[in-house]
């Protein structure tokens, strides 16, 4: 798979990125190493890569099993209109729900797509009874629960 990156970023910009998307907190002095670069100029080359939003932060992966989250569920959302009024209300409504990891506007037979994660589906069955049906605008939704994850990655393709 081929790529088209900016021309601003350099192979060791994209090297960089690549290693701080394996291992976010690799120290400034081994990621220089691994990069062959004094750790003032690869500190430098970080903030830039931050300052320009190539990368957004940092965060830790939790384990959802542990944490009482291990149902995943995909939900194709369809709203009974699509004005500009609706999208602002849904879009404002599912930002205030955690359940709700990820929302996609989509182009297709339906309007949204939802990630959710709840402990189980008696769980996701009363989330989606006081909260899913409810967001403004939902004429009809269609559940997908995941039975196996198959792969799960958050790393972009970097050459």
């Amino acid at each position: 798979m081929t790529g088209q990156f900016p021309t601003d970023l350099d192979r060791i910009d994209r090297r960089i990125l690549k290693i701080l998307q394996d291992d976010g907190r690799i120290s400034n002095l081994k990621l220089a190493e691994t990069v062959a670069l004094s750790p003032t100029a690869v500190l430098a080359r970080v903030q830039r890569l931050t300052r320009e939003g190539y990368i957004l932060g940092y965060e830790a992966r939790l384990n959802p099993l542990k944490l009482g989250a291990g149902m995943l569920v995909f939900v194709e959302v369809l709203l009974d209109r699509t004005t500009p009024n609706v999208f602002d209300q849904f879009k404002a409504a599912v930002q205030v729900h955690p359940e709700v990891m990820e929302c996609h506007m989509v182009a297709g037979g339906f309007d949204y797509l939802l990630k959710t994660r709840c402990a189980d589906m008696n769980a996701y069955r009363q989330f989606a009874g006081a909260v899913l049906w409810q967001l403004p605008g939902v004429r009809e939704t269609r559940t997908y629960a995941v039975m196996e994850e198959v792969k799960h990655s958050n790393h972009l393709y970097l050459g």
